[in-house]
C-alpha cells in the first residue's frame, strides 16, 4: 500500500513521537553548588578512546551525576563508578553500559563523574564526590521514583575502591557540610564491586590507584576498604577473575574475609579466567554471567520489590 505525501509525513510524525516517548530518559545533576571547589583543571573535560576503549573521561572539573531513568522504575537505584586508576574514568566501557543495563532492568542508575587526583585534585576529591553523590541521589529520591532505602553503589576496578570506601566509611567526614543535603545519610543499602582495587596495603596495593592516592600520607589506612568493614556495613556482592593481572584476586578475597568476620552478608564469585576490565563481560565468557548473578542476589535480598 502506498501512502500519499501528507499521510506519510503524518505517519512519520507519529513514529517519531512514539520513538521519543519510548526513548530512555537521561538527565544530568550537578553534585555541588556552583563555585564549591576552586578549579584546578586546565582546559575542558575530555572523552576519548584510550587503550582501545571508548569514552575514557579525564579533566573533570564539574562533578555530576548522569542519571538513567527507566520507563517503569521498580524503585531500586545504583550509583555507578567506572574505574581508571584515579587517572581517568572508564565511562564508555564500564560505567555507561552498566547504567544502561540496569536501566533496562527497571533500576535507576546514576553514573558518577568524579574528580581525579591525576588532574591535580586532592586524593580525597573522588571520595568527597562519591559521598555527596550518595546523599544527593537519596535527597532526590521522591522526584526520581526511587525508594531511599534501596540505593546502592556499583564500582569497577578503582571505582570499586571508591564505591567500597563510600560504602564502609559512610559516617566519615570527607568534607564540611554544604547544605541540607549533607544532613542525609550517606550509607548505601548495598555494594556491588567488580574486579575491585580493595587494598592499598603493600601486599596488594601495586596499582595506579595506589600511586594516585599515596600523595595523602595516611592513604593506606584511609582508603583500604577491608580496614573499614564493620557490622553496619552494607551487604556486598563481589566478582573477579582469578587471573586478574591488575588488581590481584586477593583484593576480593580479603574483603570477603573482612565482611564475614564482621557478620556482613557477602557473596563472592570468582571466575578462573577473564583478566581485568571486562565491564559487563564479553558475550559467552564466564565473567558475562555476573549481571544475572547480581540480579539473582538483588532479588533474594528483596531489593527489586517495593517495600511497605
Amino acid at each position: 500500500m502506498r501512502i500519499g505525501g501528507g499521510a506519510a509525513v503524518w505517519m512519520l510524525g507519529l513514529l517519531l513521537a512514539a520513538s521519543a516517548q519510548a526513548a530512555p530518559v537521561v538527565q544530568t545533576l550537578p553534585l555541588w553548588p556552583a563555585g564549591q571547589w576552586p578549579p584546578v583543571v586546565q582546559g575542558p573535560e575530555q572523552s576519548r578512546a584510550h587503550a582501545g576503549k571508548p569514552g575514557v573521561v579525564t579533566g573533570v572539573s564539574a562533578p555530576r551525576l548522569e542519571i538513567y531513568r527507566p520507563q517503569h522504575p521498580n524503585g531500586m537505584a545504583v550509583l555507578v563508578f567506572g574505574g581508571g586508576g584515579y587517572a581517568r574514568i572508564e565511562v564508555g566501557a564500564e560505567a555507561q553500559p552498566a547504567a544502561q543495563w540496569l536501566q533496562s532492568q527497571g533500576i535507576t542508575a546514576a553514573v558518577v563523574y568524579y574528580r581525579l587526583p591525576e588532574d591535580g585534585w586532592a586524593p580525597a576529591a573522588p571520595f568527597q564526590d562519591g559521598q555527596r553523590a550518595m546523599r544527593l541521589l537519596r535527597a532526590r529520591a521522591g522526584e526520581l521514583g526511587i525508594d531511599p532505602a534501596r540505593i546502592g553503589v556499583m564500582g569497577f576496578s578503582a571505582g570499586g575502591n571508591l564505591a567500597g570506601i563510600v560504602g564502609t566509611r559512610f559516617n566519615g567526614h570527607f568534607y564540611a557540610p554544604v547544605d541540607a543535603t549533607d544532613r542525609i545519610s550517606a550509607r548505601p543499602d548495598f555494594m556491588a564491586l567488580l574486579y575491585p582495587v580493595v587494598s592499598l596495603q603493600p601486599a596488594l596495593g601495586h596499582t595506579h590507584a595506589q600511586k594516585e592516592l599515596s600523595r595523602q600520607p595516611d592513604a593506606v589506612e584511609a582508603y583500604s576498604v577491608e580496614l573499614h568493614v564493620h557490622r553496619d556495613s552494607p551487604p556486598m556482592f563481589l566478582a573477579q577473575a582469578e587471573d586478574d593481572p591488575i588488581a590481584s584476586v586477593d583484593n576480593s578475597k580479603v574483603l570477603d574475609a573482612a565482611a564475614r568476620a564482621a557478620g556482613v552478608p557477602v557473596e563472592l564469585h570468582l571466575f578462573p579466567h577473564g583478566g581485568h576490565g571486562w565491564g559487563l563481560g564479553k558475550a559467552g565468557s564466564p565473567e558475562a554471567q555476573w549481571p544475572a548473578m547480581f540480579m539473582r542476589w538483588a532479588r533474594q535480598r528483596g531489593l527489586l520489590e517495593a517495600r511497605p
